[in-house]
Protein backbone atom coordinates (compact mmCIF):
# COMPACT_ATOMS: atom_id res chain seq x y z
CA UNK A 1 0.00 0.00 0.00
CA UNK A 2 1.54 3.53 -0.67
CA UNK A 3 2.08 5.27 2.67
CA UNK A 4 2.64 8.87 3.89
CA UNK A 5 6.10 9.13 1.49
CA UNK A 6 4.57 7.91 -1.26
CA UNK A 7 1.72 10.17 -1.76
CA UNK A 8 4.08 13.00 -0.67
CA UNK A 9 6.41 11.59 -3.55
CA UNK A 10 3.43 11.98 -5.52
CA UNK A 11 2.15 15.27 -4.76
CA UNK A 12 5.71 16.73 -5.51
CA UNK A 13 5.50 14.64 -8.79
CA UNK A 14 2.54 16.25 -10.22
CA UNK A 15 2.04 19.21 -9.23
CA UNK A 16 4.63 21.11 -11.21
CA UNK A 17 3.02 19.38 -14.14
CA UNK A 18 -0.32 20.21 -12.87
CA UNK A 19 -0.76 23.32 -11.13
CA UNK A 20 -2.16 26.21 -13.61
CA UNK A 21 -2.91 23.87 -16.69
CA UNK A 22 -6.88 23.94 -17.95
CA UNK A 23 -7.73 20.53 -17.45
CA UNK A 24 -8.97 20.21 -21.51
CA UNK A 25 -11.36 16.92 -20.95
CA UNK A 26 -12.61 14.36 -18.09
CA UNK A 27 -12.57 10.47 -19.04
CA UNK A 28 -13.89 8.05 -16.59
CA UNK A 29 -13.48 4.52 -17.67
CA UNK A 30 -14.21 2.58 -14.54
CA UNK A 31 -17.14 4.41 -11.69
CA UNK A 32 -16.50 1.14 -9.21
CA UNK A 33 -13.46 1.97 -6.71
CA UNK A 34 -13.83 2.06 -3.15
CA UNK A 35 -16.25 4.53 -3.05
CA UNK A 36 -18.06 5.83 -6.96
CA UNK A 37 -16.08 8.29 -8.82
CA UNK A 38 -17.84 11.59 -8.60
CA UNK A 39 -20.40 11.85 -11.53
CA UNK A 40 -19.98 15.45 -10.91
CA UNK A 41 -16.31 14.71 -12.26
CA UNK A 42 -17.10 16.28 -15.40
CA UNK A 43 -17.54 19.79 -14.40
CA UNK A 44 -14.12 20.20 -13.80
CA UNK A 45 -13.58 20.14 -18.27
CA UNK A 46 -12.17 24.00 -18.43
CA UNK A 47 -10.98 24.65 -14.59
CA UNK A 48 -7.20 24.28 -13.57
CA UNK A 49 -6.04 23.16 -10.63
CA UNK A 50 -4.28 25.87 -8.44
CA UNK A 51 -2.85 24.21 -5.86
CA UNK A 52 -2.33 20.56 -4.67
CA UNK A 53 -1.45 19.37 -0.81
CA UNK A 54 -1.64 16.24 1.18
CA UNK A 55 -3.58 15.79 4.37
CA UNK A 56 -1.99 11.65 5.61
CA UNK A 57 -2.21 9.90 2.36
CA UNK A 58 -5.21 12.00 0.71
CA UNK A 59 -4.21 14.22 -1.76
CA UNK A 60 -6.18 17.40 -2.39
CA UNK A 61 -6.39 19.26 -5.50
CA UNK A 62 -7.67 22.56 -5.68
CA UNK A 63 -9.71 23.83 -8.46
CA UNK A 64 -10.03 27.43 -9.47
CA UNK A 65 -13.60 27.47 -10.07
CA UNK A 66 -14.97 24.08 -9.25
CA UNK A 67 -14.31 22.94 -5.98
CA UNK A 68 -12.06 20.50 -5.12
CA UNK A 69 -10.51 16.58 -5.88
CA UNK A 70 -10.11 14.31 -2.80
CA UNK A 71 -7.78 11.23 -4.44
CA UNK A 72 -6.45 8.49 -2.33
CA UNK A 73 -4.55 5.62 -4.11
CA UNK A 74 -6.39 2.44 -2.05
CA UNK A 75 -3.79 -0.63 -1.98
CA UNK A 76 -2.13 -0.28 -5.29
CA UNK A 77 -2.78 2.96 -6.74
CA UNK A 78 -0.64 5.53 -8.80
CA UNK A 79 -0.93 9.03 -10.48
CA UNK A 80 1.10 9.14 -13.76
CA UNK A 81 1.62 11.57 -16.04
CA UNK A 82 1.67 10.40 -19.17
CA UNK A 83 1.78 10.98 -23.14
CA UNK A 84 -1.94 10.19 -24.76
CA UNK A 85 -0.40 8.70 -27.63
CA UNK A 86 0.76 6.02 -25.01
CA UNK A 87 -1.89 3.21 -24.62
CA UNK A 88 -4.38 3.22 -22.11
CA UNK A 89 -3.84 0.44 -19.29
CA UNK A 90 -6.57 -1.85 -18.21
CA UNK A 91 -7.14 -0.29 -14.98
CA UNK A 92 -6.59 3.50 -15.97
CA UNK A 93 -9.90 4.37 -14.51
CA UNK A 94 -9.88 7.97 -14.50
CA UNK A 95 -8.29 10.11 -17.30
CA UNK A 96 -7.65 14.12 -16.94
CA UNK A 97 -6.31 15.94 -20.08
CA UNK A 98 -4.50 18.80 -20.06
CA UNK A 99 -4.12 21.64 -22.56
CA UNK A 100 -0.41 20.99 -22.02
CA UNK A 101 -0.47 17.56 -24.02
CA UNK A 102 -0.12 15.36 -21.20
CA UNK A 103 -2.52 13.13 -19.32
CA UNK A 104 -2.50 12.31 -15.35
CA UNK A 105 -4.09 8.90 -15.57
CA UNK A 106 -5.58 7.29 -12.13
CA UNK A 107 -4.36 3.50 -11.93
CA UNK A 108 -5.70 1.22 -9.94
CA UNK A 109 -5.58 -2.50 -9.98
CA UNK A 110 -7.51 -3.26 -6.96
CA UNK A 111 -9.29 -0.88 -7.26
CA UNK A 112 -9.55 0.27 -3.34
CA UNK A 113 -8.76 3.79 -4.71
CA UNK A 114 -10.96 7.10 -4.35
CA UNK A 115 -11.42 9.77 -6.98
CA UNK A 116 -14.21 12.17 -5.42
CA UNK A 117 -15.32 15.93 -6.35
CA UNK A 118 -16.26 18.31 -3.38
CA UNK A 119 -18.11 20.80 -6.02
CA UNK A 120 -18.44 23.56 -3.13
CA UNK A 121 -17.72 21.36 0.74
CA UNK A 122 -14.22 22.17 2.58
CA UNK A 123 -12.74 19.01 1.69
CA UNK A 124 -11.02 18.95 4.90
CA UNK A 125 -14.34 18.99 6.84
CA UNK A 126 -15.48 15.54 5.29
CA UNK A 127 -15.79 12.64 7.01
CA UNK A 128 -12.74 11.50 5.24
CA UNK A 129 -10.55 13.88 6.49
CA UNK A 130 -12.03 15.43 9.79
CA UNK A 131 -11.35 12.98 12.22
CA UNK A 132 -7.89 12.13 11.61
CA UNK A 133 -4.88 13.13 14.04
CA UNK A 134 -1.83 15.37 13.39
CA UNK A 135 0.61 15.34 10.11
CA UNK A 136 3.55 13.48 11.79
CA UNK A 137 5.98 15.98 10.56
CA UNK A 138 4.07 19.40 11.52
CA UNK A 139 4.53 21.19 14.74
CA UNK A 140 1.04 19.85 16.28
CA UNK A 141 2.52 16.12 16.26
CA UNK A 142 4.47 16.35 19.39
CA UNK A 143 5.76 14.00 22.66
CA UNK A 144 3.36 15.75 24.85
CA UNK A 145 0.45 14.16 22.37
CA UNK A 146 2.06 11.02 21.88
CA UNK A 147 2.32 10.80 25.75
CA UNK A 148 -1.54 11.85 25.98
CA UNK A 149 -2.36 9.04 23.70
CA UNK A 150 -0.30 6.31 25.32
CA UNK A 151 -1.69 7.28 28.70
CA UNK A 152 -3.21 4.16 30.53
CA UNK A 153 -3.34 2.07 27.32
CA UNK A 154 -2.18 -1.56 26.94
CA UNK A 155 -2.56 -1.59 23.08
CA UNK A 156 1.20 -2.21 22.05
CA UNK A 157 2.68 0.67 20.56
CA UNK A 158 3.26 -0.14 17.20
CA UNK A 159 -0.64 0.00 16.80
CA UNK A 160 -0.84 3.42 18.63
CA UNK A 161 1.12 5.47 16.16
CA UNK A 162 -0.39 3.10 13.45
CA UNK A 163 -3.52 4.94 14.37
CA UNK A 164 -4.49 7.70 11.97
CA UNK A 165 -6.24 9.59 15.10
CA UNK A 166 -3.53 9.45 16.94
CA UNK A 167 -0.74 10.39 14.23
CA UNK A 168 -1.37 10.15 10.16
CA UNK A 169 0.48 8.39 8.09
CA UNK A 170 2.44 6.23 10.20
CA UNK A 171 2.09 2.72 8.10
CA UNK A 172 3.71 -0.42 8.92
CA UNK A 173 6.88 -0.42 6.87
CA UNK A 174 7.18 2.89 8.43
CA UNK A 175 6.13 2.65 12.13
CA UNK A 176 8.75 -0.76 12.42
CA UNK A 177 11.22 1.08 11.16
CA UNK A 178 10.90 4.24 13.61
CA UNK A 179 10.42 1.74 16.91
CA UNK A 180 13.70 0.01 15.74
CA UNK A 181 15.13 3.46 15.88
CA UNK A 182 13.84 4.04 18.92
CA UNK A 183 15.30 1.30 20.42
CA UNK A 184 11.28 0.00 21.23
CA UNK A 185 10.07 -2.96 21.03
CA UNK A 186 6.74 -2.88 18.94
CA UNK A 187 5.15 -5.34 21.27
CA UNK A 188 5.68 -2.92 24.13
CA UNK A 189 2.35 -1.67 25.94
CA UNK A 190 2.11 2.01 25.40
CA UNK A 191 1.51 3.52 28.90
CA UNK A 192 4.72 1.80 30.37
CA UNK A 193 6.89 4.13 27.77
CA UNK A 194 8.89 7.18 29.68
CA UNK A 195 8.25 10.65 28.34
CA UNK A 196 12.33 10.63 27.14
CA UNK A 197 11.31 7.38 25.08
CA UNK A 198 8.31 8.44 23.64
CA UNK A 199 10.10 12.28 22.27
CA UNK A 200 12.89 9.59 20.95
CA UNK A 201 10.25 7.96 19.34
CA UNK A 202 8.78 11.43 17.62
CA UNK A 203 12.19 11.91 16.36
CA UNK A 204 12.64 8.31 14.94
CA UNK A 205 9.20 8.63 13.15
CA UNK A 206 9.88 12.65 11.87
CA UNK A 207 13.43 11.14 10.68
CA UNK A 208 12.39 7.70 8.62
CA UNK A 209 9.36 9.66 7.16
CA UNK A 210 11.64 12.55 6.02
CA UNK A 211 14.88 10.36 4.67
CA UNK A 212 12.11 8.33 3.02
CA UNK A 213 10.50 11.69 1.50
CA UNK A 214 13.86 12.26 0.12
CA UNK A 215 14.53 9.20 -1.18
CA UNK A 216 11.23 8.93 -3.51
CA UNK A 217 9.20 6.95 -0.98
CA UNK A 218 9.71 2.50 -0.23
CA UNK A 219 9.61 0.16 -3.25
CA UNK A 220 6.73 -1.63 -3.12
CA UNK A 221 5.43 -4.18 -5.58
CA UNK A 222 2.93 -2.06 -6.93
CA UNK A 223 3.88 1.65 -6.58
CA UNK A 224 6.12 3.92 -8.87
CA UNK A 225 6.23 7.46 -8.72
CA UNK A 226 4.72 9.87 -11.25
CA UNK A 227 7.55 9.93 -13.72
CA UNK A 228 7.48 5.80 -13.74
CA UNK A 229 10.16 5.09 -11.40
CA UNK A 230 10.30 3.47 -8.55
CA UNK A 231 11.13 4.85 -5.36
CA UNK A 232 14.47 3.76 -3.32
CA UNK A 233 13.97 3.99 0.46
CA UNK A 234 13.41 0.14 0.79
CA UNK A 235 17.34 -0.03 0.40
CA UNK A 236 18.02 1.42 3.55
CA UNK A 237 15.09 -0.68 5.47
CA UNK A 238 16.82 -1.95 8.95
CA UNK A 239 14.10 -4.30 10.17
CA UNK A 240 10.79 -4.14 8.14
CA UNK A 241 10.28 -7.62 6.06
CA UNK A 242 13.77 -9.01 6.92
CA UNK A 243 12.72 -11.74 9.18
CA UNK A 244 15.88 -14.17 10.30
CA UNK A 245 18.22 -12.10 8.66
CA UNK A 246 20.74 -10.70 10.89
CA UNK A 247 20.55 -7.17 12.20
CA UNK A 248 22.92 -4.39 10.82
CA UNK A 249 23.60 -3.33 14.14
CA UNK A 250 24.34 -6.36 16.50
CA UNK A 251 24.26 -9.56 14.39
CA UNK A 252 21.04 -10.95 16.20
CA UNK A 253 18.19 -12.40 13.83
CA UNK A 254 15.14 -10.62 13.07
CA UNK A 255 11.96 -11.30 14.88
CA UNK A 256 8.74 -11.33 13.26
CA UNK A 257 5.06 -11.52 14.57
CA UNK A 258 1.64 -10.25 13.76
CA UNK A 259 0.66 -7.06 15.60
CA UNK A 260 -3.37 -6.13 15.02
CA UNK A 261 -3.15 -7.74 12.34
CA UNK A 262 -0.08 -6.24 10.57
CA UNK A 263 3.19 -8.10 10.46
CA UNK A 264 5.99 -6.29 12.56
CA UNK A 265 9.69 -6.45 12.54
CA UNK A 266 11.91 -5.99 15.34
CA UNK A 267 15.79 -7.09 16.83
CA UNK A 268 15.40 -8.77 20.10
CA UNK A 269 18.81 -6.86 21.24
CA UNK A 270 18.83 -3.18 19.79
CA UNK A 271 15.09 -3.23 20.59
CA UNK A 272 13.73 -3.50 24.30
Amino acid sequence: MPELPEVETTRRGIAPHLIGVPIREVTIRNYKLRYPVSKTLDQISGDRVIDIHRRAKYLILHLEKSGSLIIHLGMSGSLRLSDPAIELKKHDHVILDLTSGKQLRFHDPRRFGIYLHLPKEDPLKHSLLSKLGPEPLSDEFTPAVLKHACAGRKTPIKQVIMDNKVVVGVGNIYASESLFRAGIRPTTPAARLSGPKLARLVETIRQVLSESIEQGGTTLRDFVNSDGQPGYFAQRLFVYGRESELCRICKAPIRQKVIGQRSSYWCPKCQK
